[in-house]
């Protein structure tokens, strides 16, 4: 009974996917999940939330619409700082990037929610469409000159066979970091507050200083989930950099 009393509070329960609804096409599972919900839930918060907060377009904005120009601030900021003026054109991209990330990190944290963010499998996906899309878009744009980013300029040939193998790994590996360094971030505050909600209930009114503590890091946790969706943007913009002026 022990056991199966904690398997039924497991903090990683939060993070299992249910099937909605079973779909299967070309016997492939593509059926829609409580991860497919709460995305589509994110994307609809991101529309109303930016139609609302700029349908009065006012001179002196009020509350939301001063969170809504601050998002697009940052991030038109990190794009032309990140890229230059050549980056304008991906501006749209990595700002819906960017509150994608920040909606679903911020939604996780509502009671009963889920958290996309915070399995692998979606910000992997998401950082190797980023991956290949960036890749291609050097390899159009500058052709052969492209296998120059693995031996930079200025290096002596006789360390290209130490230089070269080194440089592909690091390239190589881009995705796999990008996309663990946010699910590991959200994993970690999730299962950290579910495990001291539990000391909370459990300990009664023994519990003041896990609750506390509980306090203390749902805190950590929101300027976590801007951080990271922050993060996640920008380092998209420093590999278009690179993929367009072939620099590190």
């Amino acid at each position: 009974m022990a056991e199966e009393h904690g398997a039924e509070h497991s903090p990683l329960d939060q993070f299992e996917i249910h099937r909605l609804v079973e779909l299967e096409a070309f016997g492939v599972d593509v059926s829609f999940t409580n991860s497919s919900l709460w995305m589509v839930l994110n994307v609809a918060a991101i529309t109303l939330f930016l139609t609302l907060a700029m349908r009065g377009r006012a001179i002196v904005p009020g509350r939301w619409q001063s969170m809504a120009e601050l998002a697009y601030t940052l991030i038109a900021g990190t794009v032309k700082d990140s890229i230059g003026h050549e980056g304008r054109r991906y501006f749209p991209f990595i700002f819906s990037l960017f509150m994608f990330v920040l909606f679903a990190n911020y939604m996780g944290l509502l009671p009963r929610a889920f958290t996309p963010t915070s399995h692998i499998v979606i910000t992997f996906f998401m950082s190797g469409l980023i991956f290949i899309g960036v890749t291609l878009l050097a390899i159009f744009k500058h052709g052969f000159k492209f296998l120059g980013f693995f031996f930079p300029p200025g290096v002596p040939v006789y360390l290209a066979p130490l230089i070269i193998p080194i440089e592909i790994i690091s390239y190589l590996t881009r995705p796999v970091s990008h996309a663990v360094r946010l699910a590991a971030n959200m994993l970690a505050g999730h299962v950290m507050l579910e495990v001291l909600a539990g000391f909370v209930v459990a300990l009664g009114i023994f519990g003041f200083a896990p609750f506390v503590l509980v306090i203390g890091i749902f805190a950590l946790e929101i300027i976590v989930a801007a951080l990271q969706a922050y993060v996640f943007a920008i380092l998209t913009a420093i590999y278009l950099s690179d993929a367009i002026h072939l620099h590190h």
